[in-house]
């Protein structure tokens, strides 16, 4: 077909990638995420294919590639911010409580809503559709929070990364029940957990004692291709192979704290410092590509019809306010009045349409509408950014207060002219 030709092909990924980085400079200046953008994006691009005449096209196995390799770089590109000190240990620990404690109570609240509301669900079923619209988007969160402060911003890097991993781990923790000559139980499962673990902290002692001393220009993406291998063979193994990514970054991003004692003689801290300040660039890059063809892709393939059905509006309202409910009372207990915009900054995204794809062929439910998928990421999206966008004018307001008491304080104490002359 003349519209798929190659050279059509290389236009197409160039104008969607060029088109992503200008949504990227309109979100910091508007505060709407790029990843909406994208999804309409794509959605445009979904009409423009059927007004060519395009035939239908299976973009699924192409969405889920791009979602997996996408969860990784996020996920690794959100370990390589994250600093091991003393005094980031409450935040750390704090951002953790909060990140499953919202997961599992949103998850619950979400699958009585499907449960009650949805013809056909059953418990077990409805558990598994609400995992992956309760597990928060690093995805469109980590590229938003830029602009808030460092305590606010580190919170939410924290918190939607364990969200992402805990909420993975949490959904094919319950995949396993549906098969119970495999369902290890939650004893197994923790045994997973600390293999898991222990795998992740000896291969990433290893990669980066080799990899230091190789002396070839080109050892990135043979480093990104050893870091896919293991999260793939992790996978066939039945691990938690995200734990494996986030280690990693973890190590090579404080190696320092990784490499004491006798281990510290064997690292070579400037070339393997190099390593981690190149990979540091390479992720963010790889991530924005990827996420970039995700989204795109996501959007050619949604039903935009579904939106409009009654039923899709009533149970994701539902689940949306479900969402904020939940997380206020949980930021109140946690964190205390001060709480805006963080009450609202909980978007879902590519992991929710990624484990949505995922769930198994006996759990799907036929009556669950995908539409409802699509409501409450887009939802969620634009109740972030309408709180990103009053955040940063009422932080302008108290900037231009600030300066005007200033001017005002500065003409109180200068002495007058007449007292000058006097």
């Amino acid at each position: 077909m003349e519209i798929l030709s190659s050279y059509n092909i290389i236009i197409a990924v160039s104008v969607i990638i060029i088109v992503s980085f200008l949504f990227n400079s309109l979100s910091k200046k508007t505060n709407v995420p790029a990843v909406l953008m994208l999804i309409v994006f794509g959605v445009g691009l979904q009409y423009l294919l059927k007004s060519f005449d395009a035939g239908e096209l299976n973009f699924l196995p192409i969405l889920e590639v791009l979602g997996i390799v996408g969860l990784i770089m996020i996920v690794l590109e959100a370990a390589l911010e994250l600093e091991l000190k003393r005094e980031k240990l409450m935040p750390i620990l704090k951002s953790f409580t909060i990140a499953i404690i919202g997961l599992i109570a949103s998850a619950w609240v979400a699958a009585l809503i499907l449960y009650n509301f949805i013809p056909e669900m059953t418990m077990q079923s409805a558990w598994l559709y609400a995992t992956p619209l309760s597990i928060l988007s690093s995805a469109i969160i980590i590229p938003s929070v830029g602009g808030l402060k460092g305590s606010k911003k580190e919170f939410h890097i924290y918190e939607s990364t364990f969200s992402d991993i805990v909420g993975i781990m949490m959904f094919y923790f319950l995949t396993g029940k549906l098969n119970p000559a495999e369902d290890s139980g939650v004893v197994g499962f923790a045994g997973n957990i600390i293999l898991t673990i222990v795998i992740s902290l000896v291969a990433s002692y290893v990669i980066i004692l080799i990899f230091q001393n190789i002396k070839s220009q080109v050892k990135l993406f043979l480093l990104i291709a050893v870091l896919l291998l293991l999260y793939a063979l992790g996978k066939k193994m039945h691990l938690s192979s995200l734990i494996i990514i986030l280690i990693f970054g973890l190590v090579i991003a404080n190696m320092k704290v990784f490499f004491k004692g006798k281990l510290k003689q064997f690292l070579k801290y400037d070339k393997a410092h190099h390593i981690y300040h190149e990979l540091h660039t390479i992720t963010a890059e790889t991530a924005f590509v990827v996420r970039t063809f995700f989204f795109v892709v996501f959007g050619i393939t949604i039903v935009v019809a579904s939106l409009f059905n009654l039923d899709v509006a009533i149970i994701s309202i539902l689940i949306i306010a479900s969402i904020y409910v939940i997380r206020f009372v949980i930021l109140r207990i946690f964190v205390g009045k001060d709480i805006i915009p963080q009450l609202f900054i909980a978007p879902r995204g590519l992991i929710t349409v990624l484990l949505f794809y995922a769930i198994p062929a006996e759990a799907q439910i036929s009556t669950f509408e995908p539409g409802i998928l699509l409501f409450v990421i887009i939802g969620t999206s634009l109740i972030m950014t309408g709180a990103m966008i009053y955040d940063k004018k009422r932080s302008s307001e108290a900037v231009n207060t600030a300066n005007k008491n200033k001017v005002e304080t500065a003409k109180w104490k200068a002495p007058s002219i007449d007292q000058n002359n006097s």
